[in-house]
């Protein structure tokens, strides 16, 4: 049988296509047009450009710059217009409609409480603010015949030193909305293993976490982030690649820490473009995505910052398929491994894989069925009918 099913998906099928989300910032995702009203709204006269479509293009050539510092530079002037519970609540809400229309099923969206206290919020209040927008934001994603489930990780920041107080309170928040615990920030000099005691505290509450490791930083932070604090996922974790040799002849050697992520099945949140402009990868052919494809690590794809990246889930199969032929099954493999990584119940998960993303990919696979039949000559009564 000639399928086309092992054709490479359309832009239109990869957006329709259901996608899962582990790694999406959600300061690092707000539409540019809600930035600009927002610093009028709240006075913040900080920003660059007030124009929005400039504004946008700000965000993107400053963060190409190829340096991890850099790119975390441009956040100032996302936080800044997230400092108060309607701005918060209306960023989260338009957070989970743009990833909706994007065809985005489930999303694990992170921020950092400790970065929206400036106008007098507590932590709590932001906590709430943020799973008010999802909760809102998902409704409105149902009014315009989309379906999502988004969850909040909430991220320390690793250069300060309040991870065990938002440990507790992603721990107090996680019947409500609240699925984990993340850190993030600059990696050099500031190694996850400065905040040991939030780790082990989420560990004797049975809770999930994944930490910011291997992105700007080499093996040894990949190694602290899971046998020293114990890693559920790692965050982009492209940096296993250094403990990969490929021979002249193509054969493939793994050393112990990336044949134990592999044996582990430890999930890999990989951002393509993200790792492109902060220098991870040199390019989307050089990314070491395609490799560690081919060698069936737990990989995931991510948007990581959907602003400053200029990306969506959508863009980012489009390279992936573009670079590296992939198809709706290579989609389908990294969509179930995000699921099968997310910080939900088994049973949850299980039901998304099994109810949402298998029948969604099958869908699109049959579409080829279902084309107007061409004008051709009659099939011969003499044809072999096998």
């Amino acid at each position: 049988m000639t399928s086309e099913t092992t054709t490479q998906p359309t832009s239109e099928q990869i957006r329709r296509a259901p996608k899962v989300l582990l790694h999406d910032h959600l300061d690092g995702g707000l539409r540019p047009a809600t930035v600009v009203e927002l610093a009028r709204e709240n006075g913040y006269e900080g920003l660059p450009e007030t124009d929005p479509d400039k504004l946008g293009i700000w965000f993107r050539e400053a963060c190409d710059s190829g340096s991890l510092e850099r790119y975390l530079e441009t956040f100032a002037h996302t936080c800044a217009v997230m400092q108060t519970r309607d701005a918060l609540a209306r960023v989260a809400a338009e957070c989970a409609e743009d990833l909706a229309a994007d065809g985005v099923v489930y999303a694990e969206v992170r921020y950092a409480p400790e970065q929206h206290l400036e106008q007098g919020l507590t932590l709590e209040e932001v906590v709430e603010a943020v799973n008010e927008g999802f909760r809102e934001g998902e409704r409105r994603a149902r009014e315009n015949g989309h379906r999502i489930r988004v969850g909040a990780l909430l991220t320390a920041m690793r250069h300060a030193a309040r991870a065990l107080e938002i440990a507790e309170l992603a721990n107090r928040y996680r019947d409500t909305g609240v699925v984990g615990f993340d850190i993030a920030g600059a990696e050099a000099g500031y190694p996850p293993t400065r905040h040991l005691d939030a780790f082990e505290y989420l560990k004797r509450e049975n809770n999930h976490f994944t930490i910011h490791a291997g992105e700007a930083f080499g093996l040894p932070s990949i190694w602290q982030a899971l046998q020293w604090c114990g890693a559920d996922r790692l965050g982009h974790g492209v940096r296993i690649i250094d403990d990969i040799e490929v021979a002249d002849d193509g054969s493939v050697k793994l050393g112990r820490l990336a044949s134990y992520v592999r044996d582990k099945r430890i999930p890999l949140e990989m951002c393509p473009t993200s790792n492109l402009q902060t220098g991870a990868a040199p390019s989307y052919a050089e990314h070491p995505i395609g490799l560690l494809r081919r060698l069936q690590f737990r990989l995931t794809v991510n948007t990581d910052n959907r602003l400053m990246s200029h990306t969506t889930m959508t863009e980012e199969f489009e390279h992936l398929v573009k670079t590296f032929r992939y198809t709706l099954d290579d989609m389908q493999w990294f969509t179930v491994n995000a699921m099968k990584s997310a910080f939900i119940p088994f049973d949850e998960r299980l039901a998304m894989i099994n109810d949402v993303i298998k029948p969604g990919y099958a869908e699109l696979r049959a579409e080829w069925l279902f084309r107007p039949a061409t004008t051709t000559s009659p099939v011969s009564s003499t044809s072999d009918p096998a």
